[in-house]
């Protein structure tokens, strides 16, 4: 499957599994906390997806499990500043990062 393809669906089911453990949380506004968490993480899979790969990338020889970690932090970042929620939006978007790093960069293939 094409790298980027299943960055893409990865980050959609990352974005999902978020949501979901959003659900029992109260939010002043739901739907924009639901839809703003699930669209950064979509994010971490799509740039995940497009990167791993890249000679730029691959040149700084490092496990796709730590870009993806990286670009999960880096992502997450915003939100965390924002709702001073620092340790769970920080902790789930690295993780989330590391694992669809690995995902993408073992299943992943370079097509054009």
């Amino acid at each position: 499957m094409p790298r980027l393809l299943l960055g893409f669906i990865s980050g959609l089911v990352f974005g999902a599994l978020v949501v979901a453990l959003m659900l029992p949380h109260q939010f002043p506004d739901r739907r924009a906390a639901f839809i703003g968490a699930f669209l950064s993480r979509l994010a971490v899979g799509v740039l995940i997806g497009g990167i791993i790969g890249a000679p730029q990338i691959t040149a700084l020889g490092r496990p796709n499990w730590l870009i993806g970690l990286a670009v999960g932090l880096l992502v997450s970042a915003p939100d965390a500043i924002i709702t001073r929620r620092f340790a769970p939006i920080l902790i789930i978007g690295s993780i989330g990062g590391a694992v669809i790093g690995w995902i993408v960069g073992k299943w992943g293939a370079l097509t054009p």
